[in-house]
Order: structure tokens, then C-alpha cells, then sequence
């Protein structure tokens, strides 16, 4: 598979493009999207763009080739799959993800990752490893039971039917459904806004959901990180020009400081 990446204007655009396969990933695909993340910071980019060619967004891992009598899932979960969402979660910027067509297996994973997700209101979504004999993996069981709860969440993956970017925008999974037809440029739209917008304080807002998703802390614990943040970022520029720009009745100009 080729992962291209193109960054302009603060924004990095990586596409993963082998349309052909549904874009599903082997370990030189990973390999090559890891690569493109650490390039894409190491360029310090403002926002961050995945999105997959042609029909799909990513039908999951390639297993054309997989012999399952040799095949080191654990393996491949534990040490390819698990580094790269974790990278992709943990990114220094806004992400954001438009999807399409298929998001399976690992492609639903890294929509899991991503911070804002734009489906097509046509994207299927689910779990069809029924038909596999093997399980959801890359998350998705944490994701559907939080938002679709026990009952769903089983049905889904005792049938292996799959819902619509619809349906999954409906139920809460992600962020918005769009007609594909005007996804890309929805999106686009969207990343180019936010490229310009406080970096620092998104960043944030990205720590702090994170842990209140990961270490599920309470009101005031998580009040109290507010205020803590809120006073890093009271000493930034961008904090500065915030103030400033509503007190002048003007468009405020962000260099994206962090605090």
C-alpha cells in the first residue's frame, strides 16, 4: 500500500491509497502511516487530515497473504497495531479523519484515535469478524459498549451486520455524518479552520477529555485540571491575542502557543 503525505498551510493530508485492496493495511502499510505521523510532527504541523482513497476509508488488516496456522495475531495487535493508534491518539495537534465506505477492524481503530471523525452518511461500521472466526480488535469493543452499550455492542458482533455513518453518528461513535459526495471538502473545510485556531489551548482540551475517557476522573477532579490549565495558558501569546482582538472587536491572529 502507498501512504502519501502532503503538508501545506499548517495542515498535513495523509492518505492512505491502494484503492484496490479497500486500503486495508499490512506491516509495511503501518510501518509507512507511523512514519508519515512522526514526519507530520516533526514539520509541526497545526492540524492533521487521514483519510483513505477511493470507495473505502480502510477495510481493516490485509490478510490476503496471512497464514492463519502461522499467524502471530497477539503479535500483530500487541506490537503494529497498538503502537501506531497510540501515536496517532497522542499526536501534538488536532486530528481529524474523513471516512467513507468501509471502517473496519484496524480502520475503525484509527478513527478511535483520531480526535474528530467525519463519516459518509453512507460508511459501514461494525464488526465482521463473525464470518473470520476471530473477534473485534483495535478498540472497538471499549468504543461500541461506551456508547451503544452491552446489549448492542453484542448484536452487532454476534450477526457481524454493520450500521451506516448514519446510524453510527446517531448512536454517538463520531462526530458527524456528511453525503460522501461533499465529505472531502466538509472536512477539509473544517481542518483548514482549526489549523488557524489556539493550538495550545486544543491541546489542551485534548489532554483533558483524554483523561477523563481513559481514567474516568470525576467532576472536581476534572474541574480542578481545568483551572490548572486555564492558568498555563493565561501566560501564552495566543491567550494575549484572544483577549485583545475581542476587546479591539477584530479577528484574533493565533501562532498556535502552547503553554
Amino acid at each position: 500500500m502507498s501512504v502519501e503525505l502532503s503538508i501545506a498551510d499548517g495542515i498535513a493530508e495523509i492518505v492512505l491509497n491502494d484503492p484496490a485492496k479497500l486500503n486495508a493495511l499490512d506491516e509495511s502499510a503501518i510501518a509507512g502511516l507511523s512514519s508519515a505521523l512522526t514526519a507530520a510532527q516533526n514539520a509541526g504541523v497545526r492540524a492533521l487530515l487521514l483519510r483513505g482513497e477511493g470507495r473505502a476509508f480502510c477495510a481493516g488488516r490485509d490478510i490476503s497473504r496471512v497464514d492463519p496456522a502461522t499467524d502471530d495475531a497477539r503479535g500483530y495487535l500487541d506490537d503494529v497495531v497498538a503502537p501506531l493508534l497510540r501515536q496517532l491518539s497522542a499526536f501534538p495537534a488536532p486530528t481529524f479523519a474523513a471516512a467513507q465506505g468501509a471502517c473496519l477492524g484496524v480502520g475503525l481503530g484509527l478513527l478511535i484515535a483520531t480526535d474528530v471523525v467525519y463519516v459518509a452518511d453512507t460508511a459501514k461500521i461494525g464488526s465482521p469478524f463473525a464470518n473470520l472466526g476471530a473477534t473485534l480488535d483495535s478498540g472497538g469493543h471499549a468504543l461500541f459498549v461506551e456508547r451503544l452499550g452491552a446489549h448492542r455492542t453484542l448484536d452487532l458482533i454476534y450477526t457481524a451486520e454493520l450500521m451506516s455513518g448514519a446510524e453510527a453518528v446517531a448512536a454517538g461513535l463520531f462526530s458527524r455524518a456528511v453525503p460522501e459526495d461533499s465529505l472531502l471538502e466538509y472536512t477539509r473545510e473544517r481542518v483548514a479552520k482549526v489549523a488557524t485556531g489556539a493550538t495550545g489551548a486544543f491541546l489542551v482540551s485534548k489532554a483533558l477529555v483524554a483523561r477523563l475517557r481513559d481514567e474516568r476522573i470525576g467532576l472536581w477532579a476534572s474541574l480542578a485540571d481545568e483551572n490548572a490549565a486555564q492558568g498555563a495558558l493565561s501566560a501564552t501569546d495566543d491567550y494575549r491575542e484572544g483577549f485583545a482582538a475581542f476587546q479591539q472587536k477584530r479577528r484574533p491572529v493565533f501562532t498556535g502557543a502552547r503553554a
